[in-house]
Order: C-alpha cells, then structure tokens, then sequence
C-alpha cells in the first residue's frame, strides 16, 4: 500500500511541475476583433519641480536627512535645519516650517 501512495505522490508532483511552464506560456496577442480598439498609454515622465528659496517642500519629512553633507560637497546646516534630496536637488530645510532655504545640485 505504501509503495501505491509513493508513486500516486510522485506522480501528481511531476504532473504539477511540468504543467507550471505551460500555464506561463500564455500567449500576449491583443484581441483584434473589430469594433474593439485596444490603446496603450504612454508613459508620460515625472514633471520636474525647478525649487526655488521660500517655497514650502509639503513631503519633507518623508525623506531621510543628509547627514555627510561634506561627501556631498554641501556646507554645514545651521540650526534647525537639514538637508534633503529631492529629485536631483539638494535642498536646505528649515525644520520647524519646511521652507527651503537654500539650493544645490547634485552631482
């Protein structure tokens, strides 16, 4: 009996192994019946924000702080203030307000 149960066993994982790659194989051909049109959107890129000193960053507190601001070729931040990425911007936060107090690329 146990020999029965062995095999039934082995044989129901094989089946399942080999039906794995088939039922990934789909086809991706769109339907081209008529009267149905089918579009793909385009990819449409990120609207960059050119930031200027005095304007409010809302998500500051979202993104983590610069801590080696001088790997980075930035100056020290004063007192409640820290650096933020942003884009490909570094940007001067005052931390009671989140009003950007100064600008640098990166690199």
């Amino acid at each position: 009996m146990s020999k029965i149960f062995k095999r039934l066993v082995l044989s129901t994982a094989a089946v399942a192994m080999l039906a794995v790659p088939v039922a990934q194989a789909q086809s991706r051909h769109q339907d081209t019946r008529q009267g149905h049109h089918y579009s793909q959107k385009k990819h449409q890129e990120a609207k960059r924000h050119s930031w200027k000193r005095g304007e409010r960053v809302s998500d500051w507190r979202k993104r983590a702080a610069i801590r080696d601001y001088k790997r980075h070729g930035l100056r020290a931040p004063g007192r409640g203030q820290h650096w933020v990425k942003v884009d490909n911007d570094y940007l001067l936060i005052t931390l009671a307000t989140g009003v950007v107090a100064g600008i640098a690329a990166a690199r």
